[in-house]
């Protein structure tokens, strides 16, 4: 499996910036080191989430709810989200608008990383 790096995070986020505006600035850079760190856990040697798609979606769900950012935590946790799935060889299909509700559901708190990863899982073919 392959995974991004926090500085490959941080110039997905820069870039993301630069392209559609807002401060770059990294508040609460603790929560970036969660956000990044957290999908590859493992418990007695065993990895907590050892699907890609698991770990994509913990990744996405932890920077849109962690705010590490001072502008593009929903911007960036998808990106990072929809990167992480594609450099392991996954494609989910979706509308713009069905990926912006469930950003934005996770966002408000009215779905998890669980009903993130379900969203995910059923936009896989």
């Amino acid at each position: 499996m392959k995974r991004l790096t926090k500085a490959q995070v941080l110039m997905l986020h820069s870039a993301l910036i630069a392209q559609t505006g807002g401060s770059p600035e990294i508040i609460r850079p603790e929560m970036l080191d969660s956000a990044v760190n957290a999908p590859y856990q493992t418990f007695g040697g065993v990895m907590l989430h050892p699907d890609p798609v698991e770990q994509a979606a913990h990744l996405g769900s932890g920077i849109i709810c962690d705010h590490p950012f001072a502008d593009g935590n929903k911007r960036t946790g998808t990106h990072v989200m929809l990167v992480t799935l594609a450099i392991n060889g996954i494609a989910p299909a979706y509308t713009d608008a069905e990926l912006t509700d469930i950003i934005l559901r996770v966002a408000s708190g009215k779905a998890d990383t669980d009903a993130l990863l379900e969203w995910l899982r059923t936009h896989i073919n």
